[in-house]
């Protein structure tokens, strides 16, 4: 206090009047040494104190409804929206997008897959690669490939902390379906016990194979039972093995894998070390407008006619009467454009570099859910942007989408 303390009950009475000026004598009395927050009713005890308690503290509103947060966020709004908007005003309300989790865990599972990698690779001889194989389960993809081309067989060995080991082999001998389906699953088998692997769980798309090893179906061709009663020898030399059905299209790696062997034409036997997939989230040649046509944005006769008066060279009367019209829902600042929204909202005007930017972000970005031509062009409004072909632009984008 700058005069002591006797100045102290006048300059706390100033100080809770400015703070609760709308409050006192209706939800507080405030006293020398008190303050006491009332209510009528017992039951509206609770939403008294509450409302002090957001009137003084910010509130940070996670939500995926969007229309919550367009309604914080619009800066100019009319009927009900307008209404609602200023009773949420008088509190202090900032409202957040909902953090996406399955990026952030993919993004750490890969640094810390990254670090792991690069320690083992320190710490070992590149010519001599040793395989710490843990007491945990892997498991097996196998498959089988038979065309006109050749026949193939393919095995996926996935360890517990999901490491992939491939193996394939092309095979030269005529062979049926059946028989490449024992061959990939016996090559599979045999690779893992000389992994000096224990536990093991196999999945196959082959119903016959996987019913005949448990038991279930009996091998009555002559070309399988000599397989089959090999894979039983083989898989003696587990603690723990098990078998299971799964449809192709969930065995795609191996079917893969099947399918290149078969195609492959080696006689001596092909050695491809290491075997790297990469994920291309773009495609290696550009498909987009990088610059216009004629070198001028689409919005450049109307940005000329704003500020200047002008009308391009040649315009007809029925020309410069649609270029009035529609310059009339433009507004200018500077040397940039918007366009007012139906809702007063200006919108920036992007040319066609910008908007293609603008829908590969959106649609396809770090977290882009991939959402059809409708959503994606009101995404892109909500976020300020504006160009004329909008509309059939993002419809053409996502018909080029390949995930989509």
């Amino acid at each position: 206090m700058p005069f002591g303390l006797k100045n102290a009950g006048a300059t706390y009475q100033r100080a809770m009047v400015t703070l609760f000026h709308d409050m006192m004598h209706k939800e507080i009395e405030v006293y020398v040494d008190d303050m006491i927050a009332k209510s009528r009713r017992g039951e509206d005890h609770v939403k008294v104190l509450l409302r002090q308690y957001t009137l003084h503290h910010q509130i940070l509103l996670v939500t995926e409804n969007d229309p919550i947060r367009y309604l914080l966020e619009k800066p100019a709004l009319v009927g009900k929206l307008a209404k609602w908007q200023i009773l949420i005003s008088e509190f202090d309300v900032q409202s957040l997008g909902q953090k996406s989790v399955k990026g952030r865990a993919i993004a750490d599972t890969l640094a810390e897959n990254f670090e792991r990698s690069r320690a083992s690779d320190e710490d070992s001889d590149a010519k001599e690669q040793i395989l710490l194989v843990s007491s945990d389960k892997w498991t097996m993809y196998f498959d089988g490939a038979v065309n006109l081309v050749g026949s193939g067989i393919g095995a996926v060995l996935i360890s517990s902390d999901g490491q992939h080991y491939p193996v394939a082999a092309k095979l030269t001998f005529p062979c049926t379906n059946n028989i490449a389906e024992y061959e990939a699953c016996i090559l599979g088998l045999q690779a893992t016990v000389d992994m000096k692997i224990r536990k093991l769980q196999v999945y196959g798309d082959s119903s016959l194979i996987i019913l005949q090893t448990e038991g279930k179906w009996r091998t009555q061709d002559s070309k399988l039972i000599m397989y089959h009663e090999f894979l039983g020898e083989l898989t003696e030399e587990f603690q723990e093995i098990s078998f299971e059905y799964l449809p192709k299209s969930q065995n795609q790696f191996a079917d893969a894998l099947a399918t290149l062997s078969s195609m492959l034409q080696v006689v001596g036997g092909l050695d491809i070390e290491p075997l790297r997939i990469e994920i291309l989230r773009r495609q290696a040649y550009c498909m987009t407008v990088e610059e216009e046509p004629d070198g001028q944005p689409w919005y450049h006769d109307i940005l000329k006619y704003l500020q200047n008066g002008e009308f391009p060279e040649g315009s007809e009367a029925a020309d410069i009467k649609h270029l009035i019209k529609l310059a009339s829902k433009f507004f200018t600042s500077g040397d940039v454009l918007y366009k007012r929204s139906f809702d007063s909202t200006l919108l920036r005007c992007v040319d066609a570099k910008e908007a293609d930017r603008l829908m590969k972000e959106i649609h396809e970005g770090e977290c882009g859910p991939h959402m059809n031509e409708h959503f994606l062009v009101r995404k892109i409004m909500r976020l300020g942007y504006y160009w004329l072909t909008m509309e059939s632009d993002c419809i053409q984008y996502v018909r080029r989408c390949h995930q989509c």
